[in-house]
């Protein structure tokens, strides 16, 4: 999606302008210069309704936690294996937008946090997770390119026809009615395709949530949702609605096979529930309006879920209230690593760089295995800018990139660390896989040969640096192409 913006965002670029921004003269209507000016505004139309596309998709954040991956992993990795899936090599992505959303493809999984905050128990969120990983186990994303390629012939041939109209002298009106019917039937062809996809990712949700001993109700109920107005209307165009049609005779069948679950009066354990609370209250504190959270969690509501909610929303204003709300928890829960991790962050979004430290070694102590935890430490050793907490520094990242070896962030952090200590190689070596891992191939083959002229040929840095190079120029040529 990104390389088709690109790719139309070239076709608006300066060099065209003049030919849209050009005055007729006083031709016919029929002359060339002025056909051909029909035409470019045509395109033009066509050209900016892509363009408002790509920036809504670009408008998306995919965020990082954590507590809300650890939750996903534990209600999403039983239902990969159910299918059949390498689980750990799902990549499972976590989406910064409200809508109810969530999508498949290839090994890729993402959900929306509006599909989280939206639910009202795990079960439901269960149900749509089986659902997705019907479309992986389908290889649907690849056989809807074949839909996509295939309906995109009379979007083609419509668009011809109404370049060839205007051309010949007919209003824009009619060339671009003569679009909208292309544009229909592409649609109609899609989408027909697209129903008998879901119904299939249907069937094998119940499957899934039946071999894991799971109840097939949350599939349902949260269907149902998105079929109430009020729900559609907050949300504007629901895209979960669109690329998923919930048609009645489509509900009926997914409902009759659902209720013949022996698990399907099965009921969510009263702490899940909680825990689904505690997630949803995460999300609204760091994403939502700060009068949002506060109308939402009012100051007398003192559930774990609303007290995570203000202390994630008072952060940025008010210091010693969302210091208050997360110290309560503690008190609830003293060996919890992501409140720990939360009053770290507090402490150090508002420059209390020295007083964050304990609070992250604690909660690394608490969960030594999550590499965005250790980041956190480390990067606050580091912005001490104090020499003697350096060397710390470089240890806790290099366990953290070892954890996570495709972390950007951690790199980036640990070459910094590693230019403080006047550690040269190994700092261009560390921003270089930083570099490689945003795809910024030039510079990642620049620091990585700079890193293997220093380092000691044969050891295990030096290894990696030579396969740096190698595979940055493969991809960089493959990248031109």
């Amino acid at each position: 999606m990104t390389q088709l913006c690109l790719g139309f965002a070239r076709l608006s670029s300066p060099q065209c302008k003049p030919l849209l921004k050009g005055t007729p003269s006083r031709q016919s209507a029929r002359s060339p210069r002025d056909a051909s000016l029909r035409v470019y505004k045509v395109f033009a139309a066509i050209i900016a309704a892509f363009a408002l596309i790509c920036q809504n998709a670009a408008a998306q954040t995919l965020l990082r936690d954590s507590e809300i991956e650890e939750w996903i992993r534990d209600y999403s990795f039983p239902i990969f294996r159910a299918a059949g899936l390498p689980a750990e090599g799902i990549n499972l992505l976590l989406i910064g937008d409200n809508t109810p959303n969530a999508f498949a493809g290839g090994l890729n999984m993402g959900i929306h946090t509006g599909l989280i905050t939206l639910a009202d128990t795990p079960n439901q969120i269960e149900g749509v997770i089986a659902h997705e990983t019907g479309h992986i186990k389908g290889a649907d994303s690849a056989r809807t390119a074949e839909a996509y390629a295939s309906s995109g012939r009379p979007v083609y041939l419509a668009l011809l026809l109404a370049a060839g109209a205007i051309a010949a002298g007919a209003p824009p009106e009619a060339g671009i009615g003569l679009l909208g019917l292309g544009q229909n039937i592409a649609l109609a062809n899609v989408l027909q395709y697209s129903q008998g996809q879901e119904a299939e990712a249907d069937e094998a949700a119940v499957r899934y949530l039946n071999a894991t001993g799971k109840s097939t109700a949350g599939l349902i109920e949260f269907f149902a949702k998105l079929r109430n107005p009020q729900i559609i209307t907050a949300f504007r165009a629901n895209p979960y609605r669109q690329t998923h049609p919930l048609a009645n005779d489509r509900i009926s069948a997914l409902r009759a096979k659902a209720e013949n679950s022996p698990y399907y009066d099965k009921k969510d354990a009263p702490e899940d529930i909680e825990r689904l609370k505690l997630i949803q209250g995460k999300i609204k504190g760091f994403l939502w309006d700060f009068d949002d959270v506060l109308e939402e969690y009012k100051p007398d509501d003192r559930s774990d879920g609303a007290l995570y909610a203000r202390a994630a929303a008072y952060r940025n204003h008010d210091l010693n209230k969302s210091i208050a709300e997360i110290d309560a928890l503690l008190t609830r829960y003293p060996n919890n690593p992501y409140f720990h991790e939360l009053k770290g962050q507090i402490l150090f979004e508002n420059s209390k760089i020295e007083q964050s430290i304990p609070p992250f070694r604690t909660s690394v102590k608490h969960a030594p295995a999550e590499a965005l935890l250790r980041i956190n430490l480390g990067r606050a050793l580091f912005a001490t800018e104090n020499e003697a907490n350096y060397l710390e520094a470089s240890k806790v990242l290099r366990t953290a990139v070892l954890i996570e070896n495709d972390n950007a962030f951690g790199w980036f952090e640990l070459s910094r660390v590693y230019g403080a200590l006047g550690q040269r190689a190994q700092a261009d070596l560390a921003n270089a896989e930083y570099h490689y891992l945003t795809r910024r191939y030039g510079e990642a083959i620049r620091l990585a040969t700079n890193a293997s002229k220093k380092l000691p040929q044969g050891t295990p840095d030096w290894y990696r640096a030579s396969d740096i190079i190698q595979d940055a120029k493969q991809k960089a040529k493959k990248a031109k192409r």
